[in-house]
C-alpha cells in the first residue's frame, strides 16, 4: 500500500473550547492510539490532512506521521486513518483517529474494487449496478493491496459477481461472506419491453402459422 508523510504536533487542550480555536486557524484535533500503545492527543494541519486524502479512502494508504512534542523532540509512527469525521456543511475534517500499525501483526481493512471492461449486457440494453464498492480484507501490512480488480466484461444480463469471485494474492483474507453480491447487470425497462414484444411478435406468428394451417386443412 503507498505510503506518504504527516505532520502531527502534541496538544495540549483538549474538549469543545479548544478544538474549535484549533479549527478556527486550520489545525484538526486528532488522537493518536494502537495496540498496547498509550493514546496521544495531537493536531494536524487541515490542508496537509486533505492532500493527504486527495482521491484516497483513509485505510487505503499509510500515513507516516511524525509527531512533534513542545520539547522539539520528534517520534515517527507508521499509521492508517481509523476514524476521519467531517463537518457536513463545509466538507473540511473536524476530528480524525490514526491507528498504529505494527509490521508483524495482521491488520483488516476496507479495500476498493476495480471494475475493469465494459459488460456484454450493458451493451445489449442492461443496466449495471454497483452494489458494493469496497471489500473487507485481513493481512499483514506489507501484503496489503492499495485496490482488487475484477473483469465485469463476460458479464450479460442477469448475470452477477460475488466476494467469491475476488482474487487476491496470498496471505490476504476475505472477511465480507462469498456470498455477498458485488456487481450485476439488470434488465432495464427497455430491454423488459423489447422482450415482451419479442414474445407477443411470436405469438402473433404461431397463430398466424396455425391458421393458415388450419385454412389448408379445410381446402383438402
Amino acid at each position: 500500500m503507498r505510503t506518504v508523510a504527516l505532520i502531527a504536533q502534541v496538544r495540549e487542550g483538549v474538549g469543545k473550547g479548544p478544538s474549535r480555536r484549533l479549527r478556527a486557524v486550520g489545525g484538526v484535533p486528532a488522537t493518536f492510539y494502537g495496540y498496547q500503545a498509550e493514546p496521544i492527543v495531537i493536531k494536524v494541519n487541515s490542508s496537509e490532512l486533505i492532500k493527504v486524502l486527495a482521491g484516497e479512502k483513509g485505510e487505503t494508504v499509510f500515513v507516516r506521521l511524525g509527531i512533534e512534542s513542545g520539547k522539539g523532540s520528534k517520534v515517527e509512527k507508521l499509521s492508517i486513518i481509523k476514524d476521519l469525521q467531517i463537518d457536513t456543511l463545509n466538507r473540511k475534517p473536524v476530528h480524525v483517529d490514526f491507528y498504529e500499525i505494527k509490521m508483524d501483526r495482521t491488520l483488516v481493512v476496507d479495500v476498493p474494487i476495480i471494475f475493469l471492461g465494459n459488460p456484454i449486457g450493458v451493451e445489449d440494453g442492461g443496466e449495471l449496478q454497483h452494489l458494493k464498492r469496497d471489500v473487507k480484507v485481513s493481512g499483514l501490512p506489507s501484503d496489503l493491496p492499495e485496490s482488487i480488480e475484477i473483469d465485469i466484461s463476460p458479464l450479460t444480463i442477469g448475470d452477477s459477481l460475488k466476494v467469491a469471485d475476488l482474487v487476491v494474492e496470498e496471505g490476504i483474507q476475505l472477511i465480507d461472506n462469498d456470498d455477498v453480491a458485488i456487481v450485476a447487470v439488470v434488465s432495464t425497462r427497455t430491454t423488459l419491453a423489447e422482450g415482451e414484444l419479442g414474445g407477443e411478435k411470436e405469438a402473433v406468428t404461431e397463430e398466424a402459422a396455425s391458421v393458415s394451417e388450419g385454412e389448408e386443412k379445410q381446402s383438402e
